[in-house]
């Protein structure tokens, strides 16, 4: 849809009283917009619109008290309840490290924020919520009933915006930089992966190469990467389950990436939703927006480090599985274990 024919905030409120129990990402792909703009329409009628000063916001979290972080991408939502503490701002990264709430956030990207008032019945329902420059929701806080207000209300007052404009300039979003057409040079490839001595080398690799993470993976080898039934994500849920396996479980965009890490139990299947629904940690995965699975196998100085990785139909990163595993550790036999005995797709070798 064109500038042109964007609905404007008055319509859109209307759409919303028109559709009350429609959830907003829904209602606003409904009219072709984003939801930034769903929820910019409402400024001035409990809305109110707020810088994205990311540090500002982290640091003043803290004082807030429990809530419930929410992180999304198209196929998965991740939830965590618990405080924002540990709280670290650099000028490319911001980190939240605790037990309960854990964030790499990409400062960057956060563009857009708000802080919404929602009545439901008796009941008044309160959020912080942060998108980019496309729109797109990269961040959530959602209060609690043991929540702060008052150091709520005093963050909002903080953050809010000289402008409390009713509508949201977007920028199209620039795609990831890799060409299928390209050749590569395999062996590099190899060489450089069999070289990490951390994960978080792999991101810097790729980015060296010009390679986009899906690619890699079909590029460097079964001993590093080989692919897997598209059951083997909820194999994985359920088994970790059964046995009371401890692992991390992180769902990302391009301005969060929130983890969780202990075991999980609660797993309810609905619709084409895989739901886990524990007392600290929801997800909710559309499998059917699984088009392929991935075990991948990285090295680190404490030996290699075991992920089953979910991507859509269009090579875009969904979840990422591993055991739960600290800095200077071996990683979990039995981790390691259920990774490898997934099952897995034979790949076809050319003749």
């Amino acid at each position: 849809m064109d500038a042109i024919a964007r609905p404007a905030p008055d319509e859109i409120n209307r759409a919303r009283i028109e559709n009350p129990k429609m959830r907003e990402r829904d209602l606003a792909a409904q009219l072709g917009i984003s939801e930034a703009e769903l929820v910019a329409a409402r400024c001035g009628d409990g809305v109110v619109r707020l810088d994205a000063r990311v540090g500002d916001l982290l640091n003043g979290l803290g004082s807030v008290g429990e809530v419930m972080a929410l992180t999304r991408n198209e196929s998965a939502v991740h939830e965590k309840i618990g405080i924002y503490a540990n709280v670290t701002v650099g000028s490319q990264h911001a980190l939240v490290l605790n037990k309960d709430i854990d964030l790499r956030i990409f400062p960057s990207v956060w563009a857009h924020g708000f802080a919404v008032e929602k009545r439901d019945g008796e009941e008044i329902r309160r959020s912080l919520q942060f998108f980019d420059a496309a729109g797109e929701a990269v961040h959530k806080v959602h209060l609690r009933p043991g929540s702060n207000v008052y150091a709520y209300q005093k963050l909002v007052e903080d953050l809010a915006s000289p402008s409390q404009s009713r509508t949201v300039r977007l920028q199209e979003r620039e795609p990831e930089e890799d060409d299928d057409s390209r050749p590569v040079e395999v062996n590099e490839l190899r060489r450089r992966w069999q070289a990490m001595k951390d994960v978080h080398q792999f991101f810097g690799m790729l980015k060296a190469l010009k390679l986009h993470r899906h690619r890699a993976l079909e590029l460097v080898g079964e001993d590093y990467a080989w692919p897997l039934d598209r059951e083997a994500v909820a194999a994985l849920l359920n088994l970790a389950a059964n046995d009371g396996l401890p692992i991390m479980a992180f769902v990302g965009n391009r301005g969060c990436v929130q983890i969780h890490t202990g075991p999980v139990a609660n797993i309810k299947p609905m619709g084409p939703w895989l739901n886990v629904m524990d007392e600290t940690f929801h997800l909710h995965l559309r499998l059917d927006h699984i088009a392929e699975a991935w075990a991948v196998r990285k090295p680190t100085r404490d030996g290699h480090v075991t992920s089953v990785e979910a991507f859509d139909a269009d090579r875009n990163l969904i979840i990422q599985f591993f055991g739960e595993r600290h800095e200077g550790e071996e990683e979990r036999k039995d981790w390691r274990f259920l990774a490898e005995n997934l099952p897995r797709i034979a790949r076809s070798t050319a003749a």
